[in-house]
């Protein structure tokens, strides 16, 4: 009876490894609670090696040593898949390539609000050579004031804004979202259902900037809702937005997804990740590389903070700046350099 009872806790294990794992494959990757391990494949890893460790140990007790050495098995497997999915993704790039006559660089921060100062967010804008930033949790605001930040510091930017519930005074800066992009792209206007809600991500808003003059990509500066217990369908409904932007060969999208790689197995078309844009991390040495939380070392953080874009660019940098974890906000900065297909070698 205990030999049954041992099989039955092995293959138990080994099932719950390769959910935790793989749930692509079993189609639970933004199931709870899934989604919410998935997203952390760092600590996931971590745990699976102590368990290793502590099943070896048991091992040495002779009634127990089968049993103990199968577990040990699997949790060292389950420790190398997630270890190697991540080192795949990329564990880490320090630096963007040299700038060139078409590139475009893009950053993205959730500030938090106002927990981050409006000079802070500029001189990183600055000093990364940022022409489009995404400011999740900003307020109109401080967008304007890093505007003039950066303008001081030879950067102008237009600022435009989205808000949600603007009637309520002194709410949340997580309903308002901020988009800055450099007058070099030409002038964008924010489309109105963006502005009005009538299309867009539930309950924190997304902006969508569509170029008037010149023929610069359309801009999606995206925040959808966290994946908490009762916020499931809302989070699913939001991914799947933010997939539906990316259908014409001229997107980039940008902000907190509040959701890693893994959760958007089932949103990709025509070869696509979210519709059909692709990240931009993962294609450049950064995607395992945490954004959220600050308080976590990088590679124990999910990478929930993304930019991507569709067939008419192509990423050959980026880069996540763990150097600012102390300027207020829980996401670190990404920055990633694109360039028009046209331009890069086959």
């Amino acid at each position: 009876m205990l030999r049954l009872f041992g099989v039955l806790v092995t293959i138990a294990l080994a099932i719950a490894t390769a959910v935790v794992t793989w749930p692509q494959f079993f189609r639970l990757e933004n199931t709870f609670p899934f989604a919410q391990l998935v997203a952390v494949r760092g600590p996931v890893a971590v745990g699976f090696a102590t368990l290793t460790l502590l099943a070896l140990l048991l091992s040495m007790a002779k009634p127990i040593r089968g049993f103990a050495a199968s577990v040990a098995l699997i949790c060292f497997i389950g420790a190398g898949a997630n270890a190697g999915i991540m080192l795949v993704r990329g564990v880490g790039t320090e630096s963007l390539p040299e700038a060139t006559a078409n590139s475009l660089r893009v950053m993205t921060w959730n500030t938090a609000g106002e927990a981050t100062p409006a000079a802070t967010i500029a001189q990183a804008a600055v000093a990364m050579g940022a022409d489009v930033i995404a400011l999740p949790e900003t307020s109109e605001e401080v967008g304007e004031r890093v505007a003039e930040e950066m303008s001081a510091l030879g950067s102008p930017m237009w600022v435009h804004h989205v808000a949600y519930n603007d009637e309520i005074a002194y709410g949340p800066q997580a309903w308002e979202t901020t988009l800055l992009i450099s007058p070099e792209l030409g002038d964008y206007s924010v489309i109105a259902s963006s502005e009005d809600g009538s299309s867009n991500t539930g309950t924190v808003p997304s902006l969508v900037a569509m170029p008037v003059t010149g023929d610069g990509p359309i801009l999606v500066a995206v925040h959808a809702v966290a994946p908490r217990l009762d916020d499931m369908a809302a989070w699913q409904h939001d991914l799947q937005w933010v997939a539906d932007q990316c259908s014409t060969d001229n997107v980039i999208l940008l902000g907190d997804f509040n959701a890693t790689v893994d959760h958007m197995s089932g949103y990709g078309t025509d070869g696509g990740l979210m519709g059909q844009c692709t990240d931009a991390a993962t294609a450049t040495g950064n995607g395992s590389i945490g954004t959220w939380p600050t308080n976590y070392p990088a590679l124990a953080g999910a990478p929930i903070d993304h930019v991507m874009a569709s067939s008419k660019w192509v990423a050959t940098g980026s880069v996540v700046l763990k150097s600012l974890d102390d300027s207020g906000s829980d996401h670190r900065p990404l920055i990633v350099q694109l360039e028009p297909a046209s331009d890069v070698s086959p």
